[in-house]
């Protein structure tokens, strides 16, 4: 990835890191540390990746310290968007020993859990080159999370699907079962919809394509469909609404599902099962 991406704003994390310094801490704050490590001791660390792999979340390990204790000297020498290298030092610290002890794990878990994202969407997405398929996330979030985590694809090179309920209209099978049929279900949604909001319409078989074009539907999503089946919605629908595969979609499969001509590729697993990317702080020194 080109460039540092747009990072996330102070007013939507910090809330988020105070819940989860709030969960370590309470309620007799870090007993061990207290216990152990006398006050006023002041320490050097660093925060090192201990795997390849797409950096994101720096600014909530920035968050979590200046929380802890505003007079700690944090010093960032990567960004987010960076590909790096197994024994790579992302931050640097000094300053209160406590402080650093007491801020490891939440940060950790953040920058661990967005990078792992973001490395797992680098993948699909280089898988996906050459072809017109982007990759985007779903609604497969960790509640609370889901402002991180799709950023956390976008820093991977992915796209973002709807963020919630309310920004677009995607009619699934249980809609389209009570509404009676596409048709009824696309016209009432556009009735309702502003001008501003895109219709999206999911189909489980071929059988319901035409149907799903003449309604006028601005996206058909391909609902676990095979190749074949894919490859001839292409082929009829020649560009009169966006295609989108979803379902069964695995690390393995991305590239022959771009190759049938998609225009997206939304996974789940990207958010909701992305293996962390291994990060630590190492404490080595005492100034």
């Amino acid at each position: 990835m080109t460039g540092e991406p747009d990072g996330l704003p102070p007013l939507l994390i910090e809330p988020l890191i105070r819940a989860a310094l709030a969960e370590d801490l309470a309620p007799n704050g870090d007993i061990t540390t207290l216990s152990v490590v006398p006050q006023g001791t002041v320490a050097q660390g660093r925060i090192v990746a201990r795997a390849e792999g797409r950096i994101a979340g720096l600014d909530l390990v920035r968050s979590t310290f200046r929380l802890l204790d505003p007079g700690l000297r944090l010093t960032v020498t990567a960004q987010d968007g960076a590909d790096v290298a197994k024994g790579t030092v992302l931050v640097t610290l000094e300053g209160d020993a406590r402080a650093m002890l007491q801020g490891e794990r939440v940060a950790l878990n953040y920058l661990g859990h967005l990078s792992g994202i973001a490395t797992a969407t680098r993948g699909c997405v280089a898988a996906t080159a050459g072809t017109r398929a982007k990759i985007c996330c779903t609604r497969k979030t960790t509640p609370g999370l889901r402002a991180l985590q799709k950023y956390a694809v976008r820093v991977g090179g992915g796209s973002n699907h709807r963020f919630g309920l309310s920004d677009a209209v995607l009619i699934k099978d249980n809609h389209i079962a009570v509404a009676g049929g596409i048709t009824p279900a696309v016209a009432r949604a556009k009735q309702r919809a502003g001008h501003m909001i895109k219709i999206e319409v999911e189909i489980d078989g071929l059988g319901q394509l035409d149907e799903a074009l003449a309604s006028g539907a601005d996206v058909i999503m391909l609902d676990n469909m095979s190749l074949a089946d894919m490859k001839t919605a292409v082929a009829k629908a020649k560009g009169r609404a966006v295609l989108e595969a979803s379902g069964g979609v695995t690390a393995a499969r991305v590239a022959e599902i771009a190759a049938t001509g998609v225009d997206l590729i939304s996974i789940g697993w990207i958010t909701h099962s992305a293996p962390n990317l291994d990060v630590a702080l190492d404490i080595d020194t005492l100034l």
